[in-house]
């Protein structure tokens, strides 16, 4: 079990990229809480809802239905040890439900194991939970370019993957029903079967896509939901045109994003003085989701800032925004988001996928310095020096130190 010492890994569990979260605190929970596999389930994440972690056996058969029913087995906000079919076997199983709704399992080395400490697991998740639901909400440029990108992938293997099997389904029914067979029960059973595992599958189908789409309708309901609590101590009249509701669905990560940057411009536009009336709208047409915001007001919006809030998202997404603020006249900003996917970054080396505090432990690695003195340069404890080194071997995929001391001199990162 970490003690307070380590509290400084559990910030870098969550200060990492988002999509390698469930590696860090399965690193993080090691000692305290022995697991062969690990699993965060979250709907707030539409690309990758399942961040898994572990034996892979395991992790590679996990269903997001076996998650779903694990989770409705848990009351939010409690801990306890279930069986529970997870990878297509049934396992003992270290649940957590944090109160907002993810879950936590850990499938624990050994069956006969029992759970340790399950209130301080569910004080530490409940601070992964909230991170998570953080970076998502605020849609931050790292997530959308890799979450995107997965849920598109996701969403072409679904339909494929439907497609074929319900080819198959319905040719089964078409042989099973055909008066060439002799075997009466078979024919009378066999449709049956076969019939409710095509309603299945196609329910399956909704669902998991569900995950990767929004209708633009529902999304801006939820907007108008935040902006009306954001703003309800504000005295100016809001005006909020919703997309029709039989508009095209948009990418889960275009909802939230779309939803941050409206929000952000909406904050930018009350700190103006004399502020009376604002007007919320979205519309979308076959390429994009256009987001437009104007006021009836002074006219002295601060564009430049604005402008620089918006631009993270905005490069990601390979957004256009226009802000226009005439004095006298009031204020316009016009963001159109493009629905197919941002293109990939080209300018990534072999190291550039760790996080901050690992490429300064792998910088004074290369130096040739130890555990010891690297926790005195970086003011932390040896056991959190050495779950950054554990990490980064990983992500560089090498066994030894001087491996990883060899690519970051190759890299050319080792002057700070």
């Amino acid at each position: 079990m970490p003690d307070s010492a380590d509290l400084t890994a559990l910030r870098d569990v969550i200060e990492g990229p988002l999509r390698e979260i469930a590696d860090r605190f399965s690193r993080f929970l090691a000692d305290g809480w022995p697991h062969q596999a690990l699993v965060i389930f979250t709907r707030e994440c539409t690309g990758r809802p399942r961040k898994v972690t572990g034996a892979r056996e395991i992790t590679d058969k996990i269903t997001i239905a076996e998650l779903e029913a694990l989770k409705a087995s848990v009351p939010p906000g409690h801990q306890l040890t279930t069986t529970a079919t997870l990878g297509g076997a049934t396992r003992t199983v270290w649940a957590v439900q944090d109160p907002i709704g993810t879950l936590l399992a850990l499938v624990p080395r050994s069956s006969r194991t029992r759970f340790p400490h399950p209130a301080p697991l569910a004080e530490v998740f409940g601070v992964v939970a909230t991170s998570i639901r953080q970076q998502v909400t605020q849609a931050s440029p790292d997530y959308l370019a890799e979450s995107r990108a997965a849920s598109s992938e996701r969403a072409r293997t679904i339909a494929e993957m439907a497609a074929a099997h319900e080819t198959a389904l319905v040719t089964i029914l078409t042989t099973l029903r055909s008066s060439r067979l002799d075997d009466h029960r078979a024919r009378l059973a066999a449709p049956d079967s076969a019939s409710a595992a095509l309603v299945a599958l196609r329910s399956a189908q909704k669902t998991d896509l569900a995950q990767s789409e929004e209708p633009a309708h529902t999304a801006f309901g939820r907007l108008r939901r935040e902006i009306r609590q954001m703003l309800r101590h504000h005295d100016a009249r809001l005006d909020f045109v919703a997309p029709p509701k039989n508009e095209r669905p948009i990418p889960g990560e275009i909802a939230h994003a779309a939803r941050a940057m409206t929000c952000t411009a909406v904050l930018a536009f009350t700190s103006q003085p004399e502020l009376t009336r604002l007007r919320i709208a979205w519309s979308t047409d076959s390429t994009a989701l256009h987001l437009d915001v104007r006021d009836q007001g002074p006219g002295s919006l601060d564009s430049a800032g604005l402008r620089l809030q918006l631009d993270g998202r905005a490069k990601t997404l390979g957004a256009t925004v226009r802000i226009d603020a005439l004095p006298e006249w009031g204020s316009h900003v016009a963001i159109s988001v493009p629905f197919e996917p941002a293109a990939g970054r080209t300018d990534e080396t072999l190291p550039s996928n760790l996080n901050r505090r690992e490429l300064e432990v792998l910088r004074l690695v290369a130096r040739g310095q130890r555990n010891k003195s690297i926790a005195d340069a970086l003011g932390i404890t040896e056991s959190t020096v050495k779950f950054h080194v554990t990490g980064l071997l990983k992500k560089l995929d090498v066994t030894s130190r001087g491996e990883a001391a060899a690519l970051a001199l190759s890299a050319g990162i080792t002057t700070i």
